[in-house]
Parts: C-alpha cells; sequence; structure tokens
C-alpha cells in the first residue's frame, strides 16, 4: 500500500475547472484531453473528470494505490464497503476500483 497519492474531481466544466485548478496549483496540467485532465504537484495526482458526475460520483476520490486491486477490493467489500465502480482498466496498464463506505465517503483503489 502506498497510500492515497492521487485525487480524482468530478466536474461538470472542464475549462473552468482547469483554470481554477491551474491557479491553485500553479502550474499547467501533464494531461490535458477532453476525458481527462491530470496534474501532479509534489507527487500528487490531482485529477479533473467531466464525466464523474454522470457516473454516480458526488464529490472528490482519493485513490490509494496498491498493488494487488483485486484483493483490496475483496477485503474492502468483506469489511461492508459497497462496490461504486468495478475495477477497469483507464490505460497504460492502470487499474482503477471504487467503493463507499457505510457513511458514504468514496474510496478509490489504483493499482499501476
Amino acid at each position: 500500500m502506498n497510500g492515497a497519492q492521487t485525487i480524482i474531481f468530478p466536474v461538470e466544466d472542464l475549462t473552468a475547472a482547469k483554470t481554477l485548478f491551474t491557479a491553485l496549483l500553479g502550474a499547467p496540467p501533464e494531461n490535458d484531453s477532453a476525458y481527462y485532465v491530470g496534474y501532479k504537484v509534489a507527487g500528487q495526482d490531482i485529477g479533473l473528470d467531466p464525466k464523474g458526475h454522470r457516473k454516480g460520483v458526488a464529490g472528490p476520490t482519493p485513490y490509494f494505490h496498491v498493488d494487488d486491486i483485486e484483493a483490496r477490493l475483496k477485503a474492502l467489500l468483506d469489511a461492508g464497503a459497497e462496490e461504486v465502480q468495478p475495477i477497469r482498466s483507464v490505460g497504460g496498464g492502470r487499474l482503477i476500483a471504487s467503493v463507499k463506505d457505510a457513511n458514504g465517503n468514496a474510496i478509490g483503489l489504483l493499482q499501476d
């Protein structure tokens, strides 16, 4: 487990969000496309997802970097978490999944 090194924000207006986060972080995005805008600041990945709300994501999701996403997802589900997004590839060998805890808090998993 490498901790929560990535936070993804669902956004509706990608252009406005990109302007705001560029001002906040003081740097342009490293990844800038119509489907995802990503920043890297002090070892932290910050992402903007323009489809997040349509996927049912209500707010920012911290993604914990793990070595075995299948085992960690199973452990969370066994501990009472509810699956929000099953394991899926987002390209480049990266896998993600997300759950919510009993309080509705989002928890993401990321495996490279």
